[in-house]
């Protein structure tokens, strides 16, 4: 059997907690209320969210009315990047018009599973601590998985954020009893998010790209906003150059205009603070780790193998810039043999 690739996920930088982007007024006021963390259905959540850099970096770019890509690792929270703007603006502007009904975004996944996966999260910001048809951002599932009682209630009563896959899109714009219900209810549609974008390649990417200008058209949305998210879309050459790639292919797939500064990257951060121990702090810990290992937070953090370890799996320096990126993955055997080489014990 070969040996399996490992590759840590990595330390984001912070980007400030959701109250704290409230106080900048980059945020509704609810939207504190709504991003904390819950525990059940009665729990008004004690703790606002922190977000990543690149999560708050997507909040400043979706507040530009501008299209962006976000284009981080998986686990990195990219959909907080895209939901948070969404929910912003549906409250700015409810308070603009008073109750302001229609659907204001469409959400499309590549897999009926990762929009199941995303009605629990928005359930737990939206309805926890709210009570169900107390939402102050109401969404729906709309794939086809629903039953007809189900359908009829989203038909009678469109939802602010609309969650459905590309098939069952292409099926809304053409079916009398969707368009007359559904798109009507979305004309003037801010939010159109396309979640792992870079599973539209070849035919199908095609086919999404004209899709995306269908949603415009009978929408009537001149200035619809168009989201991607994916953990990988280009490779090889500086982060700027994947940047600039990322841009041309997001540029051409939404039909508007991406810029390179709007293709939004994660932003590392060590959590250990030994980057480079020498032969002898390395030799010492390895073996210390023997039959001791280092007990909590500080200690570990500390600990020259762990950042051996960090620098090894989980990050490199890029030459051009001096900037934190994701190192390429390696194995237990050629990161033994690496560690036996530099501290002189034994590989087993």
């Amino acid at each position: 059997w070969p040996d399996p690739w490992l590759s840590l996920n990595p330390n984001f930088a912070s980007g400030g907690t959701v109250t704290e982007l409230a106080d900048e007024d980059l945020l509704h006021a609810e939207c504190d209320r709504i991003f904390r963390v819950k525990e059940n259905p009665n729990d008004p959540g004690r703790r606002p969210i922190g977000f990543h850099r690149h999560q708050t970096d997507a909040i400043r770019a979706a507040a530009s009315g501008k299209s962006y890509v976000l284009t981080t690792g998986t686990g990195s929270g990219k959909s907080l990047g895209y939901i948070v703007p969404i929910v912003d603006r549906v409250l700015r502007e409810k308070d603009a018009s008073g109750r302001s009904p229609g659907v204001k975004a469409i959400i499309v996944y590549p897999m009926n599973a990762l929009a199941n996966s995303q009605v629990f999260e928005l359930e737990k910001f939206l309805r926890y601590g709210y009570g169900e048809g107390e939402e102050p951002v109401t969404f729906a599932r709309y794939t086809g998985q629903e039953s007809q009682d189900e359908r009829r209630l989203i038909l009678a009563n469109p939802p602010d954020i609309l969650l459905t896959n590309y098939v069952m899109l292409d099926l809304v714009l053409t079916r009398p009893d969707e368009r007359r219900h559904l798109i009507a209810a979305a004309r003037g549609l801010k939010f159109l998010v396309l979640d792992e974008l870079h599973t539209y390649r070849g035919r199908q990417g095609a086919d999404v790209a004209l899709l995306v200008r269908r949603v415009r058209d009978v929408c009537e949305a001149p200035d619809l906003q168009v989201v991607g998210t994916s953990a990988t879309m280009a490779s090889g050459g500086t982060v700027a150059e994947r940047r600039e790639a990322v841009a041309a292919v997001a540029t051409r797939l939404f039909g508007a205009d991406v810029a390179a500064e709007r293709v939004i990257g994660e932003t590392l951060v060590r959590a250990t603070s030994v980057s480079e121990p020498s032969m002898a702090q390395l030799e010492t810990a390895v073996r210390r780790a023997a039959g001791d290992l280092p007990v909590g937070y500080a200690e570990l953090a500390a600990d020259p193998l762990a950042g051996w370890i960090e620098s090894t799996f989980g990050l490199t320096t890029e030459e051009e810039t001096g900037a934190l990126i994701r190192s390429a993955p390696s194995t237990v055997t050629a990161a033994a043999a690496d560690l036996a080489a530099s501290t002189g014990v034994d590989v087993d």
